[in-house]
């Protein structure tokens, strides 16, 4: 039986190649950390028990040092059409995190936190109203999208594989700055990616910062092809000081240069992530003044009219100023899309179900640097 005074690791914390030396270390034989594997990242199991080619002697050997998911459901919310569910997740210290699965008609994409809370605090987003608390643990990113693609495919067993729908995108776009969380967050991406296990192509992954340009700069070192997002929101320093703090740190000209060098390297497009804000960042000059900065870069912006939070007295901004900032836009020759807006009546927007709960027993607004290993 586990110790109730002695906190657990996760097992979904072991890359592969820790989860085999764990076996040869038991004296266990090679192939027992595929199975495992196989049964966490295939089957999509949730119990120990659920192991069954496992020995029972392994099986409580695991229980007794791991937990399997250190994700619990505190609430959840699902949207009048059935194709938004925002959970609510407890964590093992008593922290909390949201995540987010979203179903289209060609794919079904979760985006997951990476910290509990955020320390760019922007001002318009819940979470950053929240203040920022710790980094998640490799797991604790893990196991997000590993708890929808249950849902979404409740069948799968190892006799009869699934045949719902599958997990098909993830987007790190949920609490926090998941550059200043590196090292956990890349290790998840590695997790899902693996080709033993849930198989997610990197091109289906896509990452969200708010301009950390250090991490911007490590990521297009990486092997791995996982999509850039970039939180602009604003296309002057004065403006954009305002709407998201980090940029006082990394001003637009260090930014929009790490962007270039990042497509440089990679060959890859980012996406420019823009918040209409009703009178604001909404104006055609600002479209014009937006479509000056991206001139020349490859990139494609994804429109989002501002899901409104309480304690801040920001709006969306109308459809018509929405179409007319697109126009622009694209008049300029910068490709432009407008983000169908979901889950608005499941408090859908970063931050706002865990606000309505309250903040965890230990949240409080962290003031040292929230980014060691970043």
């Amino acid at each position: 039986m586990n110790d109730p005074l002695r906190p657990l690791a996760s097992i979904l914390d072991l890359p592969f190649v820790e989860l085999q030396a764990q076996m040869a270390a038991w004296r266990e034989t090679r192939f027992r950390a595929e199975q495992i594997w196989k049964w966490l990242y295939v089957h999509l199991v949730d119990d120990y028990s659920q192991m069954s080619n496992l020995p029972l002697s392994l099986r409580q050997r695991l229980e007794s040092l791991y937990l399997l998911s250190p994700l619990a459901p505190l609430d959840e919310q699902v949207s009048a059409d059935r194709l938004t569910r925002k959970t609510l997740f407890r964590l093992p210290d008593g922290e909390t995190i949201e995540s987010v699965l979203m179903e289209y008609d060609q794919r079904q994409t979760v985006c997951v936190s990476s910290q509990v809370g955020c320390p760019v605090a922007c001002m318009f987003c819940a979470t950053g109203q929240s203040g920022f608390v710790r980094n998640l643990q490799p797991a604790e990113i893990v196991a997000q999208p590993l708890y929808y693609a249950r849902l979404l495919a409740p069948q799968a067993a190892p006799s009869a594989p699934a045949t719902g729908k599958a997990l098909s995108n993830v987007v790190i776009m949920g609490m926090g700055e998941p550059l200043l969380n590196y090292d956990a967050v890349w290790q998840a991406i590695e997790t899902w990616n693996d080709h033993r296990g849930l198989n997610m192509g990197a091109r289906k992954i896509t990452l969200s910062t708010a301009g950390y340009v250090p991490g911007i700069n490590r990521l297009a070192t990486e092997s791995l092809q996982v999509g850039l997002a970039v939180s602009l929101h604003a296309a002057d320093d004065a403006l954009r000081d305002r709407l998201v703090p980090l940029n006082r740190r990394y001003p637009l000209p260090e930014l929009l240069s790490a962007c270039r060098d990042y497509v440089s390297q990679t060959g890859r497009r980012i996406t420019i992530e823009y918040a209409l804000i009703e009178q604001v960042n909404d104006a055609v000059s600002h479209a014009r003044q937006l479509a000056r900065l991206l001139h020349g870069l490859l990139c494609h912006v994804n429109l989002i009219p501002l899901n409104p939070t309480p304690g801040c007295d920001y709006q969306p901004s109308p459809l018509e100023r929405v179409r007319a900032f697109q126009r622009a836009l694209v008049d300029q020759q910068i490709a432009a899309t407008v983000r169908v807006r979901r889950g608005l009546d499941v408090l859908a927007g970063c931050g706002q179900l865990r606000q309505r709960h309250g903040a965890s027993p230990s949240s409080e607004t962290a003031t040292a640097d929230p980014a060691p290993n970043a």
